[in-house]
């Protein structure tokens, strides 16, 4: 068995520089995806419109945005949203769904936030921070959606229990994972595939499973770039 090693394929800063054009030759699909992304860029704008959104984005495929009229949705610069299959080789199950359906609903994105197939469901309040990464086909929300006890449940269906979602700087989260409400989880903290976070999450820690346990320490980077996020220092619960 050989040692394989190359360049990083790095997303191409612009479209027919030579790095584009190195990986259009090397993945044929790359340049499909970025010929795609174009083409869909008026129906794009539209997507994002009512968003406080910064420059720099990237949509391959269209979201799907839920915006309640009396709701906030800030994103950062550089945003990066995978809502087609063909976009990530992991496959989106689904556009990606950015949701805030009750009236002062706050959601606040960081710079440089990825995202493939998944859901943001706010109904109180979710902050991200800069350099977040989610993989394929995960779940954040702040929300039971509805009430746990069954009589409740019939009499108010959408009464449901909300604690807000804190990601600080630097998380990477894994494919089909489930951030559920009222967790912090600390910076540069990596969340395994498949996860299910019910409790806080230290920083730089690695987690896995269900419900989510520490089983190692991230690589420490004292020197990372941009700011502490607020709740990066909050103990685990």
């Amino acid at each position: 068995m050989t040692e394989q090693t190359g360049q990083s394929a790095g997303i191409p800063q612009t479209l027919f520089s030579a790095e584009a054009l190195r990986q259009a030759r090397a993945m044929p699909w790359k340049a499909g995806n970025e010929i795609r992304r174009w083409l869909i860029l008026p129906l794009a704008w539209r997507a994002l419109r009512g968003i406080e959104v910064g420059g720099g984005w990237r949509l391959y495929g269209l979201p799907i945005i839920q915006r309640h009229r009396h709701s906030q949705m800030r994103i950062g610069r550089g945003l990066n949203l995978r809502s087609n299959s063909r976009s990530n080789p992991l496959g989106a199950n689904h556009p990606v769904i950015i949701s805030t359906r009750r009236a002062g609903a706050q959601l606040t994105i960081g710079d440089d936030f990825g995202m493939t197939g998944g859901s943001l469901v706010c109904d109180e309040r979710i902050t991200i921070g800069d350099r977040v990464w989610v993989g394929a086909n995960t779940v954040i929300t702040d929300t039971d959606f509805h009430p746990l006890d069954a009589e409740t449940r019939r009499a108010r269906p959408l009464d449901a229990t909300t604690a807000p979602v804190e990601i600080a700087d630097d998380v990477f989260i894994g494919m089909n994972a489930l951030i559920l409400k009222g967790v912090c989880i600390g910076a540069r903290a990596v969340v395994g595939a498949g996860s299910v976070v019910s409790r806080d999450i230290p920083a730089g820690a690695i987690v896995a499973g269900n419900p989510a346990r520490v089983i190692g320490e991230a690589p420490a980077t004292p020197d990372t770039p941009g700011r502490r996020s607020a709740g990066s220092n909050r103990p685990a619960r």
